[in-house]
């Protein structure tokens, strides 16, 4: 072989093993590029559930404030209701009320001497 040949021979060697290690080096970096690509894919969309959790949980939360606060109106309703019952229990109750009921709709008298029967 002649030198030619032979230095042809070995830039085709080298050459190819050049371009095998700058293949393999670009393989390497577009890895490394998906990778980082599908990382960063990741992160957002971790992102996107941890805010979308944070929405559900305030839109929750403003939910309960207004059931407790359509609880507290209907305690408050019920405790005003319940004050004006028990008046009007004392009223309808008192001697004064059913006198004059058991006199105005009932006709009754107070009793004579003589229908009043002591049982002993």
């Amino acid at each position: 072989m002649s030198a030619t040949a032979t230095a042809g021979t070995w830039i085709e060697r080298t050459g190819g093993f050049a371009r095998r290690r700058a293949e393999r080096v670009s393989g390497r970096a577009a890895r490394s590029r998906g990778a980082r690509t599908r990382l960063l894919a990741l992160g957002v969309v971790l992102v996107m559930v941890l805010c979308c959790a944070l929405v559900w949980v305030r839109l929750q939360v403003v939910r309960t404030g207004y059931q407790l606060s359509t609880a507290r109106r209907v305690e408050q309703r019920l405790g005003q209701e319940e004050r004006e019952l028990a008046i009007e229990l004392a009223t309808l109750t008192s001697p004064r009320s059913l006198e004059r009921l058991a006199r105005g709709r009932l006709g009754m008298q107070p009793p004579e001497p003589g229908q009043i029967i002591n049982v002993r």
